[in-house]
């Protein structure tokens, strides 16, 4: 106590502007650490998605099996026979450059190169935070969820803001923005951690693996 007293009066006699300043950067740095910093999300989790294109008008259902730690997802839509669209089984190997999209409907199996990069689901280190809010009435205990919201930019300058839930880090939603595809926004929902069954990731036999 005595050391901050003497601080105090030391810089409020001799120096006024020094002592506004060391108030200010305290007062930045009280506010900085009460701000939530970017959550590490599970590495490998299994989730049922909406996606939302608007520039494409394109909305889709799929169930999506994510990996981060091995760069690696695979997406299969929920197959609507009702709808003249084709739906896809599609299988993202970022570390090996390939994607295999299946036709659900046809059975037909095109492999093309994978050339865009690895996007995570999750909240990347350097996101700034944007705010939190709850999802669901907060008056009625355990039917709420607490969420925060991450924005960023990536190495080539496409935008992103990820959602996820608080304290547990489950992703919630993601947004994707660049000029070569617009804005898609994708929503998450029964998110269970981990991969129970890996070989999800088996190449479909229709594009030449062992299948499933």
């Amino acid at each position: 106590m005595t050391t901050s007293c003497t601080f105090l009066h030391f810089y409020g006699r001799r120096r006024p502007s020094v002592m506004l300043a060391a108030i200010l950067l305290f007062g930045l740095a009280f506010v900085a650490a009460q701000q939530p910093r970017p959550c590490e999300s599970p590495a490998q989790w299994q989730a049922k998605l909406y996606r939302s294109d608007y520039s494409k008008n394109f909305t889709e259902f799929a169930k999506v099996t994510y990996d981060e730690t091995n760069k690696r997802v695979r997406e299969i839509e929920e197959l609507d026979f009702n709808s003249d669209r084709e739906f896809y089984d599609v299988l993202y190997l970022h570390n090996q450059g390939v994607e295999y999209r299946l036709g659900l409907k046809s059975r037909q199996c095109n492999k093309t190169a994978l050339t865009r990069p690895f996007r995570p689901f999750g909240i990347p280190p350097e996101s700034r935070y944007e705010g939190e809010f709850n999802l669901g009435p907060v008056n009625i205990p355990n039917e709420h969820v607490t969420v925060i919201s991450f924005f960023g930019k990536f190495e080539d300058g496409s935008e992103y803001v990820g959602t996820v839930s608080s304290p547990d880090c489950i992703p919630v939603s993601s947004g994707f923005y660049a000029n070569t595809t617009g804005f898609v926004h994708t929503s998450f929902y029964d998110v269970v951690p981990g991969i129970p069954d890996p070989t999800v990731f088996d190449i479909p036999s229709e594009c030449g693996g062992p299948g499933r």
